[in-house]
């Protein structure tokens, strides 16, 4: 075999196995985001759900501690049974555990500007595959816009019981001062591929 002959063969070998590999990597981004949607809405029910039922039954108080206890468990559990990682973030974290990651960061940051610029809050949903300790990672991330409901824990006019309720499970809380349609926060989603 004639080096010019050997040289196109390695060429050719080297293309093919690079087709190979992307064809293997490639993913339906479409499909996950409509997964990942599916799951933010059924994560966002079941949240509200149980938070507007402590809320009417226990009030306001009981509803911090319930979000304390519970939220993180009924994120674990759609994680679990999803097999996605499914959170909650905010530029402005109740929880020190859901501070944001330099990527949330970055795209909430990004969601701000957009909402300063007429953007609904409400419409706001970014999605990408990231490079994470060296595997691809599926990343969505969707706006939380804040509601009505939402100002009696994250608005600026607390009721002295509630603010105490909240420096007490939370002493470095950065969650108040909301007004409605403001985004309050985001659900984070991400799943290795």
């Amino acid at each position: 075999m004639s080096t010019r002959a050997f040289v196109a063969f390695v060429v050719a070998a080297a293309v093919a196995f690079a087709a190979l590999v992307a064809r293997d990597r490639s993913v339906d981004e479409a499909a996950l985001q409509a997964e990942a949607r599916g799951l933010i809405k059924d994560y966002s029910t079941a949240l509200l759900g149980v938070l507007k039922s402590t809320m009417e039954s226990s009030g306001p108080v009981e509803a911090i501690a319930f979000c304390n206890r519970e939220a993180p468990a009924i994120a674990e559990t759609a994680s679990q049974q999803s097999g996605w990682t499914v959170a909650r973030t905010s530029l402005k974290p109740r929880n020190p555990h859901a501070a944001p990651d330099e990527f949330e960061r970055r795209v909430m940051t990004e969601f701000v500007a957009q909402i300063a610029g007429g953007t609904p809050t409400a419409s706001l949903r970014h999605a990408e595959i990231v490079e994470q300790n060296g595997e691809r990672v599926f990343r969505y991330i969707q706006a939380i816009p804040t509601a009505e409901l939402c100002l009696t824990c994250h608005g600026s006019a607390l009721k002295p019981e509630v603010a105490a309720k909240i420096r007490a499970l939370y002493p470095a809380d950065q969650a108040t001062g909301f007004a409605p349609g403001q985004m309050r926060g985001a659900f984070t989603l991400s799943r290795k591929l």
